[in-house]
């Protein structure tokens, strides 16, 4: 198989796959064919990238791996193929994940001494349930209360490949208007 073939078998792999894949597990893929190494696999990709620069769709890297996408900027005009609207988050629900993004690993009390108001179970499970955040272990207190922490899948539905990507805290401006709700609605569109 030539390079052109073994970038086509690629490109075709993250098309058909409903979740991005790695540059290991492509390259796992195309050791089958016995021809091509991990660092091919690589430099496969950066092509790839080069190649949909131009395009309404790019290929970018994630947490879990690669993955072909819309462009945000074609997000609101392509909004209208989709019947559903983009599910509402509350402020507190908002809070209560940048509160386990930013210090995990947090124990729900923990949380709520920082908001000085309860958690509502709701909350809690609906992170969990958009596989968003997980419980990582038990806090060596009495009452062994849950730690959470943010999950892969957190940071491929926020277009990141790692927790250093996120913005600091300190240096947030209030008047910025890319809201994690609207960064939360661009990536379901």
């Amino acid at each position: 198989m030539n390079q052109l073939q073994l970038k086509q078998l690629i490109e075709a792999a993250l098309f058909a796959h409903p979740q991005p894949l790695s540059a290991e597990q492509l390259h796992q893929l195309l050791l089958s064919e016995g021809e091509a190494s991990l660092t091919m696999v690589k430099g496969l990709l950066k092509e790839l990238q080069t190649d949909y620069q131009e395009r309404g769709i790019e290929l970018v890297k994630v947490a879990s791996g690669y993955r072909f996408q819309t462009r945000a900027e074609l997000g609101q005009r392509l909004a209208s193929l989709w019947q559903e609207k983009p599910q509402k988050y509350s402020q507190a629900l908002l809070e209560t994940l940048a509160l386990i993004v930013y210090r995990q690993p947090i124990t729900r009390g923990e949380i709520e001494q920082i908001r000085g108001v309860s958690v509502s179970s709701n909350i809690i499970k609906t992170l969990q349930e958009r596989n968003w955040i997980k419980v990582v272990g038990h806090k060596e207190v009495p009452g062994r209360p849950q730690l959470y922490a943010s999950t892969k899948e957190f940071l491929d539905d926020f277009n990141l490949s790692d927790l250093s990507e996120l913005p600091d805290i300190d240096t947030l401006d209030e008047d910025d208007e890319r809201t994690a709700e609207t960064a939360i609605n661009e990536r379901e569109q």
